[in-house]
């Protein structure tokens, strides 16, 4: 009878036992966190290309002054990876500005 080691079998890969998956809640929160900066850039690139923005008065959102504040840092961060994103296309060869 042979036994099969997984470590010393060159069929066998070995990073699935020496590496451990992360749970499974990690994925999915890096997926949800991922979405959400994709909607925010989305958001910033409608500002930037027609100038409409979520209103942020008190009578169209909560009234509490943290959610304002938390959905105005939201909206920046959308502005910020927005920036980036231009800067880094704009100095790549595979990009052009046709106006």
């Amino acid at each position: 009878m042979v036994v099969c080691d997984t470590y010393s079998h060159p069929d066998h890969s070995t990073q699935s036992v020496l590496t451990p998956a992360p749970p499974p809640q990690l994925g999915r929160l890096t997926h949800y966190a991922f979405d959400a900066v994709l909607i925010s850039a989305f958001l910033a690139g409608v500002k930037r290309s027609t100038g409409l923005t979520p209103s942020l008065r008190q009578d169209r959102l909560a009234d509490s002054d943290s959610v304002r504040k938390w959905f105005d840092n939201y909206l920046w961060l959308g502005e910020l990876v927005m920036d980036q994103s231009v800067a880094i296309m704009s100095s790549s060869g595979y990009f052009e500005r046709r106006r």
